[in-house]
């Protein structure tokens, strides 16, 4: 920024592993939107490695990255972006728009139909509620199966019930495989996951497993927690 150097990430190090539930916390500027931006390959670091299913994507082009991004992550936003005029149906289908896919119409209902909106595939988003339009969202983010979910502040539009059902999809995507990095400033949403990254002016200041006495530090009451499941097999790190 002119004359000022501004290290929106600063000497960050970590490991996500293929099948972890991860949450990223910290206060504005902390630097949790860049590392979204550069797990989700939207961005480049200016030096360092990244390394995504074992390639070295932070060397990719452009074009390369476009590649990753669509057949790899699926992308959660706060504010959805849905194209407002066209159906559900069609929002979820973009993706394999763009992977060049056919029989688009099948894809996109099974997504719909995961995220319990099989019966509004033909409603526009100004005719669905703040919660159907987010569920719209994920079944667009995963209607192309990736492997990682990003959540940025998924549950941030939304009121304290309607947050609790976003989230049990994404516990049951969790429970099926599937990667999921959530970005958020709500405790309550991150200690959901099992494990809690915090971060502050660009570094991670704690890296820790979801326990009850990280819950009691937090101030999170303990209905917070995901429901019990059976454990994942082991996974083998994935280098996120």
């Amino acid at each position: 920024m002119g004359s000022t150097v501004v290290r929106a990430l600063d000497g960050v190090d970590m490991t996500i592993a293929e099948g972890e539930m991860v949450s990223i916390t910290g206060q504005s500027g902390s630097g949790k939107s860049t590392m979204m931006h550069l797990l989700g390959c939207l961005d480049r670091p200016t030096t360092g490695e990244y390394y995504l299913d074992g390639d070295l994507v932070s060397s990719m082009s452009d074009r390369q990255l476009a590649v990753v991004r669509n057949r790899k992550i699926g992308f959660v936003f706060q504010t959805f972006n849905l194209i407002q005029r066209t159906s559900a149906i069609d929002n979820v289908a973009v993706p394999l728009f763009y992977a060049r896919k056919l029989a688009v119409r099948d894809a996109s209902l099974r997504a719909l139909e995961k995220v319990g909106l099989g019966k509004r595939g033909t409603h526009t988003p100004s005719e669905l509620s703040g919660g159907e339009r987010q569920r719209v969202a994920i079944a667009r983010a995963i209607v192309n199966e990736p492997k990682i979910l990003l959540a940025d502040e998924p549950t941030g539009n939304l009121d304290s019930r309607t947050g609790e059902q976003i989230m049990d999809i994404f516990h049951e995507l969790h429970a099926a495989g599937v990667t999921i990095i959530i970005v958020t400033h709500e405790m309550e949403v991150a200690v959901q996951a099992e494990r809690v990254i915090r971060m502050r002016d660009g570094k991670i200041i704690e890296d820790r497993r979801v326990d009850d006495t990280l819950r009691e530090e937090l101030g999170v009451v303990r209905a917070a927690q995901p429901p019990k499941r059976s454990p994942p097999p082991l996974a083998k790190p994935a280098g996120v």
